[in-house]
């Protein structure tokens, strides 16, 4: 066997024993659209602003549409995506990816809806980034490892935006839509531009 045989073979092992344990159906193109809802979202909210005193819900109503579209565009794509390689879009890796980015951000929601009640809404764009780039973070064991230096942009955001009050649109503009367009730029050229 030569020495290029070898590299060859244990390549083609690395690679098999990759696919069987991290997520790699997630599409660049869904992050991109992610920021762009973000983006779309906080510029919808900078209008309510305009107009006078909104209420606090009217922000989560608009956080939670922006997560919505976000999660089935990332559904949905990563679905084409797996179809076309061939693969399952579920399968063991793409269960741990989920429950590990799952529990954080169910754990953040919980707790920005205790922000909300208590009526700490300048603290809620702040927690949102915070624990969305722990959950981030989390999920990057199981996926591309570049998710985590997403999810740290987004902690680091998070602490600006709760050092910094009053600017917390703007973080969350920041972290969930240019961060997003950036990162899904980098990763369409990373892993799938051909």
């Amino acid at each position: 066997m030569t020495t290029n045989n070898a590299l060859t073979d244990l390549a083609e092992i690395r690679s098999i024993m990759e696919r069987s344990t991290k997520f790699l159906s997630l599409s660049a193109a869904s992050a991109i659209l992610a920021g762009v809802y973000a983006i779309a979202g906080a510029v919808y909210v900078s209008g309510i602003l305009e107009k006078g005193d909104p209420e606090p819900r009217q922000f989560l109503l608009v956080a939670g549409v922006v997560f919505l579209l976000a999660l089935c565009t990332t559904t949905w794509l990563s679905y084409r995506k797996a179809k076309k390689a061939g693969q399952k879009l579920m399968n063991r890796a793409a269960i741990r990816l989920l429950v590990n980015f799952a529990i954080p951000l169910a754990a953040g929601g919980i707790f920005v809806l205790f922000l909300y009640i208590r009526r700490f809404s300048s603290l809620i764009a702040a927690s949102t980034l915070l624990f969305y780039g722990m959950a981030l973070l989390n999920a990057g064991n199981f996926t591309f490892s570049d998710i985590r230096t997403l999810g740290l942009s987004e902690i680091a955001l998070g602490l600006l935006a709760a050092a910094l009050p009053g600017q917390g649109l703007l973080f969350w503009t920041l972290g969930f839509g240019a961060l997003h367009i950036i990162y899904g730029g980098v990763m369409y050229r990373k892993y799938e531009k051909q």
